[in-house]
């Protein structure tokens, strides 16, 4: 299939696609790796009047330390995050999580922005995000406003996006000594989506805490305490029973591992 006829502006700066955003609301989308929203225009899942092409503004891109945490800019690629000496050193977890996306063709293009907008609950970055505490930074003509990222995702490709904003970046907390994390996912084929997958973090200060966030076990990242609280949605492959199972699986191996990191 082809996608269905749409208009295609490139804005210069983040003011201009802000204003584009929202003079035409509900009917534009933002376009910026691609990765995602190209097939679904195809597929015709999708289909604005107006495609807002944001790659080229460099306002949202970056990685830096800013106020205890590590804010990394929406267009940054998965490419550079795998090779950012800053994330490895403070966001660990997501260092771990990044070999997972995909192929890397998708991650020479795919971006953490669009990754997190999108909310497909197989993705790797919004478990991340909230095992981690990160903080969504989302701007509009108004200003910046920032969400958690447990209170972020919604639901099923559900986010607490507004008309008019984009999300301009995310901030992770800086990792502390004595913090540990774990990245686990299984999938048929490595770069295929997650059967299941784990992002666990533990952390010693200012108490001792430990969050376990899953994917692809619903259809938003769920953060539990435990295995049973786990009510799994079955796909095509595999059963309700069967992910609770491989998150049984992945939940036992990542204590083991954050056990033995103290």
């Amino acid at each position: 299939m082809k996608a269905a006829p749409f208009a295609y502006a490139k804005p210069s700066t983040v003011a201009q696609a802000l204003e584009l955003l929202e003079r035409h609301g509900d009917d534009a989308r933002v376009l910026a790796g691609g990765q995602s929203l190209l097939p679904s225009l195809n597929m015709r899942l999708s289909s604005p009047s107006l495609l807002v092409d944001i790659g080229a503004l460099d306002e949202l891109g970056g990685i830096a330390v800013l106020d205890g945490h590590l804010r990394i800019g929406a267009l940054v690629t998965h490419a550079a995050l795998q090779r950012s000496a800053e994330v490895a050193k403070h966001v660990p977890l997501l260092a771990q999580a990044v070999p997972h996306v995909a192929h890397p063709a998708i991650r020479n293009r795919g971006t953490l922005g669009g990754s997190l907008a999108l909310a497909d609950p197989a993705a790797e970055y919004p478990a991340c995000a909230v095992a981690l505490d990160a903080r969504i930074v989302l701007r509009s003509r108004k200003g910046e406003r920032r969400v958690r990222a447990v209170e972020f995702f919604k639901g099923l490709f559900e986010t607490d996006l507004r008309p008019g904003e984009i999300l301009a970046a995310a901030e992770f907390p800086l990792a502390k000594p004595g913090d540990a994390s774990v990245f686990l996912e299984l999938a048929r084929r490595h770069g295929d989506y997650a059967i299941v997958g784990l992002a666990a973090w533990r952390g010693e200060r200012p108490k001792a805490q430990t969050r376990f966030v899953f994917l692809n076990v619903g259809p938003k990242p769920a953060l539990v305490k435990d295995v049973e609280e786990l009510d799994p949605t079955p796909d095509l492959y595999n059963t309700a029973a069967t992910k609770k199972h491989l998150a049984r699986v992945l939940m036992e191996r990542a204590w083991s591992t954050l056990s033995t990191s103290r």
